[in-house]
């Protein structure tokens, strides 16, 4: 640990001369994704970033995740940095010499810039006098992609030894200006639920109908009956979405399918709606499948909450970022119906999940096969990270 103190703008500088070993860490990891609870390079990688830098290594937390802590010289509150390391299942269409090297398999999300700004936020903090009091924790998190990486992590002791008291997570957004540093109070992101519907009619030939129930019209009048729930069944002001992902039924042209699967998804932020959706749902089901003489299988799992800002890291983090980058630079924006599993930590400590704005001059969405980032802007990341942790323990 160096005994040099920084002021903001220092940090900010610092942050800023390590941009292409940051880009290089991100482009590292852009090639060379793995899906959820299969991050074993990447997590090696960070383990052995975090030892080279003399902080307290934790491993195998959550299966592959990695947990690095810096302790202050007395004891004091512990904040705790996280970044998530899964990749997604898409087939990379980016023509970059970065490219992902795995068929099927792709950083759609920027969860390789979250890790390496974080790399980058413990290479700063680690060169920085030890905090008088408290500590940093570093949280390097499998499997946010669907899995649950985060209340594995948690199983494991991840808000333990030493005790967190608060949370950071950072997300990349290829949407919001480069350079901008965003927030939304109070829910952040939705609550994300899924369902899966079997449709069971009887098979038959396709040249009479009458013989058979066809689970495939039927299916049909469901999914689009289903799309009622949200506009109408529900008020306008409180956000929705219903949306069917996959339909799996039938094998030829010249036989009515017996059965027909769909699954989808439930996104809400008003929990009482959350609670109402499947017997909405269900209500819907069973009525268009009886009054055409099919029967049906309904399974709905309650997934990841909703991401809830604490009021006090909200208004820390927006001093944190005016101090960086100005007020022009940082803003607040609407609520995400996308989930996080971050959502698993601010529902144990307060917490705060924030953007940082990386768009490019061609611009693709999340999750997108040609999705990517302007890369140049992860230092701001790592310093907002950084400045947001000694804020905390200084506050």
């Amino acid at each position: 640990m160096s005994s040099e103190t920084l002021t903001k703008s220092e940090v900010l500088e610092k942050a800023f001369q390590l941009r292409e070993q940051i880009k290089a860490w991100r482009r590292d990891f852009h090639q060379h994704p793995e899906l959820g609870f299969e991050e074993v390079r990447t997590s090696k990688i960070v383990a052995e970033h975090l030892e080279s830098l003399g902080i307290e290594v934790e491993r195998n937390i959550g299966k592959t995740g990695v947990v690095g802590v810096i302790r202050g010289k007395s004891e004091g509150p512990t904040i705790a940095l996280r970044a998530d390391m899964d990749a997604l299942p898409i087939e990379d269409r980016k023509t970059v010499d970065y490219k992902s090297k795995v068929p099927g398999k792709m950083h759609a999300c920027g969860h390789d810039s979250h890790t390496s700004m974080l790399m980058g936020a413990a290479k700063l903090l680690s060169e920085m006098p030890v905090p008088e009091k408290g500590n940093v924790k570093f949280i390097f998190q499998p499997a946010e992609e669907g899995l649950g990486g985060a209340p594995a992590m948690m199983e494991d002791g991840a808000l333990l030894n030493p005790k967190v008291d608060a949370i950071a997570g950072l997300h990349i957004d290829p949407l919001i200006e480069s350079g901008t540093l965003a927030v939304v109070r109070n829910q952040a992101m939705a609550a994300a639920d899924t369902f899966e519907v079997k449709i069971i009619g009887v098979g038959g030939h396709a040249a009479r109908p009458h013989q058979t129930v066809d689970s495939i019209t039927i299916a049909a009048e469901v999914i689009s009956a289903l799309q009622h729930v949200v506009s109408r069944q529900i008020d306008p002001l409180d956000p929705a979405v219903l949306t069917i992902g996959k339909i799996t039924g039938g094998t030829a042209t010249n036989i009515i399918a017996p059965e027909v699967t769909f699954i989808g998804t439930v996104r809400t932020l008003n929990p009482e709606v959350r609670e109402a959706m499947p017997g909405k749902m269900e209500s819907i089901i069973k009525g268009i499948t009886e009054a055409f003489g099919a029967s049906y299988e309904f399974d709905y799992d309650m997934g990841y909450p909703s991401v809830i800002n604490d009021d006090q890291m909200v208004d820390l983090l927006e001093q944190t970022a005016i101090e960086l980058v100005g007020n022009d630079k940082f803003n607040y924006m609407r609520p995400s119906m996308g989930g996080e599993d971050f959502s698993y930590y601010t529902k144990e400590v307060p917490g705060v999940f924030f953007r940082l704005g990386a768009m490019k001059d061609v611009t693709y969405p999340l999750h997108h096969p040609m999705f990517d980032i302007n890369d140049d802007i992860l230092p701001l990341g790592s310093a907002a990270l950084v400045q947001l942790a000694l804020n905390y323990l200084n506050k």
